[in-house]
């Protein structure tokens, strides 16, 4: 006797039009507005790794360009968005499977150790994002004697 199996494929999240997002009209950079005004529901897949002094993160961003995309370093967390745009919007009723996710997308990557930011590097290849943050070099510890003040 043969078993029916069903297996359900994931389905991917629709781009949902924003929601209780707000712009200030007074905000001093109007090139954030647009990234501000998009919602991001996707989130993105990365590896992060160590080679040698520098901290590595790679991502797979096939069909974004680079102009659509932002990476920002505050401390220790990397934070990339951007949008994958498509060129021909199908029906609803068109549709036989829906896997791929087009829309905004962001993710945000909390780094192991401490990075010299103002010395990272982004760059883009055959659809892989790959951004280079040099570590800091470890500090040395200073120890410090504790002198006793009397009364």
């Amino acid at each position: 006797m043969l078993g029916i199996f069903w297996y359900s494929l994931p389905t991917m999240p629709r781009k949902i039009a924003p929601k209780n997002i707000a712009v200030s009209s007074d905000d001093p950079e109007p090139a954030e507005k647009g990234w501000l005004e998009e919602r991001y529901d996707g989130q993105l897949a990365v590896d992060v790794f160590q080679a040698g002094d520098d901290i590595v993160i790679q991502s797979t961003v096939a069909g974004v360009k680079s102009e659509d995309l932002d990476v920002s370093i505050s401390n220790d967390l990397v934070t990339i968005r951007g949008v994958r745009h498509r060129d021909i919007e199908p029906a609803d009723e068109n549709y036989y499977t829906q896997e791929c996710y087009w829309g905004g997308f962001s993710r945000s990557i909390v780094l192991p150790v401490d990075v010299l930011s103002d010395k990272a590097d982004a760059s883009m290849k055959n659809g892989i994002l790959t951004i280079t943050i040099p570590k800091v070099r470890s500090a040395k510890t200073q120890v410090l004697k504790v002198k006793h003040e009397d009364e």
